[in-house]
């Protein structure tokens, strides 16, 4: 079945979808249960937008001021009035038919909204077309509502820099402990904006963990699908051969709708254009899947975080997988590298540069660097050892394959790939923050659920698996997170 297809089928609407709706508890309604709502007359996306964009001026504009949301799109409201006529003539395009949707600050869009990495100097920066997976999201009928704040030049500016911060939107900072809670990697302020209510759905992007860690500190589902699955095409990349887009969602199953929108146009198999991710989610158990915990990670949680663990595994059994302990998936007497990333930075960024309208002052690494320090009260409040370490790289053609061969090696033959063959595994899991490195050496994807809360702060358990993995990953995860219901919406 097609993306577009879903929910055109007119089932029946879930009653509990219209009694949460009808009991006004809209703001953790899912993606179906707001379509329930539009679908029986009693919400209007042009309504939904409207409440959203209330919410976001209470909590991230004033009171808390979570600083999640950089610009909000001028035309969403009358976008979404469009799509409200269009649903009445027309009928619904699928199941995003009105939905709202965050983009992280560094994806394209040919609209009235800006795309500036997080950065001062592109702060005016309007992007000439839509990323590819905006186009697909437009034509899923889905309503951009704006972009979301993120870490400054994806954390490749510096490193004394926190997670969240950018010159351009400030500080984002985590719904459920303003100051006190990490907030997590680069696409933070998609992560604080789905979990504190302030859209249905957001975008990231992940180079290392920057989709995975911010999900699991705002207890909400985020997707690092398998590199080249979803098009790069319209990203402001920071590595070549790292960088994808994934869903940021408070469910597996919107997450799952989403990236099934999200798909195409990539290096992948074109056979998962458009495909319906939503079919893999089950309740028939787990009986005959294998989960290897990866007890490296594990060993370096404290004990509470151990025992919150402990209790997943216990869940997953309970489930009917068999789960194994697996020692390490990393290899002691071999260290990852940093280079390749860093010259496909620099590689990127003058290219980006290099393409902006003579009005610019900048059209190089070089010249941004030196742009920073003559602004530096306004564009250098954390340094830039990251740009300037891009600068130095300058691997020759031989060193730069030989590190990229080392990376995979690593990564995936000595990695994942082995440690799933010598245990027989569909799944690996790791604790709270790690196996992000490994999913983004070896390209593979990885997927973040929460597992409950320690001492208040929210803490997830990874799910890695091989290329293309993404439905055994959403089986598993969509089985665990109905039998524990793990996500609380913060207070704010």
């Amino acid at each position: 079945m097609k993306i577009n297809e879903i929910g055109k089928d007119k089932k029946p609407l879930q009653k509990e979808h219209l009694l949460k709706l009808q009991q006004h508890a809209w703001i953790e309604a899912t993606i179906d249960e707001l379509q329930a709502g539009m679908e029986q007359g009693m919400l209007t996306s042009e309504q939904l937008v409207q409440l959203y964009l209330g919410r976001i001026q209470t909590h991230d504009q004033q009171g808390v001021m979570l600083h999640s949301i950089v610009e909000l799109n001028p035309d969403a409201v009358s976008d979404a009035a469009a799509l409200d006529q269009e649903r009445k003539l027309q009928g619904p395009r699928g199941v995003m038919h009105g939905i709202p949707v965050l983009l992280k600050d560094n994806i394209y869009t040919a609209d009235r909204t800006r795309t500036s990495a997080g950065s001062w100097l592109l702060s005016d920066f309007y992007a000439s077309k839509d990323a590819l997976l905006v186009s697909k999201l437009r034509e899923a009928g889905a309503v951009i509502l704006g972009k979301t704040n993120m870490t400054e030049w994806a954390a490749f500016m510096s490193r004394q820099m926190p997670h969240g911060f950018s010159a351009r939107g400030g500080q984002t900072l985590n719904p459920y402990g303003p100051g006190t809670i990490p907030i997590g990697g680069s696409s933070s302020g998609s992560a604080a904006a789905v979990a504190a209510n302030l859209t249905s759905v957001a975008i990231g992007t992940e180079t290392s963990g920057s989709i995975i860690c911010p999900s699991s500190f705002n207890a909400i589902v985020g997707i690092k699908p398998t590199t080249g699955l979803v098009s790069c095409d319209g990203l402001i990349l920071a590595s070549l051969t790292q960088d994808t887009a994934g869903p940021m969602a408070r469910t597996v199953r919107d997450a799952a709708i989403v990236l099934g929108v999200m798909v195409g146009g990539g290096l992948a198999d074109p056979e998962w254009e458009n495909h319906d991710y939503t079919q893999y989610l089950n309740r028939e158990g787990l009986g005959g899947f294998t989960i290897g915990v990866v007890m490296d990670d594990y060993a370096k949680l404290d004990s509470s975080k151990q025992q919150l663990l402990n209790q997943a595994v216990a869940d997953l059994r309970e489930l009917g997988a068999l789960v194994v302990e697996v020692p390490s998936i990393h290899s002691p007497d071999l260290q990852w590298t940093f280079e390749v990333v860093l010259q496909q930075f620099k590689w990127n960024m003058d290219a980006l540069l290099a393409a902006l309208p003579t009005s610019y002052p900048v059209h190089s690494l070089k010249e941004l660097i030196a742009y920073n320090e003559q602004q530096a009260d306004k564009a250098m409040l954390f340094g830039q050892d990251v740009l300037i370490d891009s600068e130095k790289t300058n691997l020759t053609p031989e060193e730069y394959l030989k590190a990229m061969e080392k990376d995979t090696y690593l990564a995936r033959k000595i990695g994942v790939d082995q440690a799933m063959e010598v245990h027989q595994l569909d799944v690996l899991l790791f604790p709270e923050t790690s196996g992000y490195r490994v999913a983004a050496k070896s390209g593979y994807p990885i997927l973040s659920v929460p597992a409950g809360f320690v001492a208040n702060s929210p803490m997830g358990i990874h799910l890695l698996g091989k290329a293309y993995s993404e439905p055994v990953l959403l089986r598993v995860a969509y089985e665990f997170e109905q039998a524990t219901m793990h996500r609380v919406p913060p207070v704010l």
